[in-house]
């Protein structure tokens, strides 16, 4: 397999079952990997949060003592899944590119799972490939690049039977 997903379980309580979680959020990193063509063997680090470990990290990281969905934190250049500067080997770990970190707060993603109206398996699902898309260089800060992100998450989530 071309994309490896280590996730790290930091949750207090039991939401839903880590399995269920790890698996839905494999299932989406690996659609939208597919989804951007990338040619590399990559590795993405994802953390399963509390609301207080991610307000922390956000805090810390961001200057933004507040509770978030998703946290991205990429390791490489890159625009719209296109690499501005073509990675090197310091970039490798064991064999794969290392993309980033990504860090999920699980009872945000229930909660605005109830919101939307949808199932938490979508939000978890959403949020996976989103943070995987900032990591890809996506972003949302001007109108016509959220379109483009909006996009591409939507198809992600539709392949793997996720739409809105």
């Amino acid at each position: 397999m071309k994309t490896k997903t280590v996730i790290q379980n930091k949750l207090n309580r039991r939401y839903l079952p880590v399995k269920d979680i790890k698996a839905i959020i494999n299932a989406a990193v690996n659609a939208a990997m597919e989804t951007e063509q990338i040619e590399y063997p990559v590795l993405v680090s994802i953390l399963l949060a509390e609301n207080d470990e991610i307000r922390r990290i956000n805090s810390q990281y961001r200057n933004k003592d507040s509770v978030t969905d998703v946290l991205s934190f990429p390791m490489l250049e890159m625009e719209d899944g296109v690499f501005i500067t073509e990675p090197c080997e310091a970039a490798m770990d064991q064999g794969r590119l290392f993309l980033g970190d990504i860090v999920i707060s699980v009872p945000r993603a229930i909660e605005q799972a109830e919101t939307y109206g949808h199932s938490a398996e979508r939000e978890l699902a959403f949020l996976a490939v989103h943070g995987l898309l900032h990591l890809l260089g996506y972003d949302h800060n001007i109108p016509e690049k959220e379109q483009k992100m909006i996009k591409r998450q939507e198809e992600v989530l539709s392949s793997i039977g996720l739409p809105r």
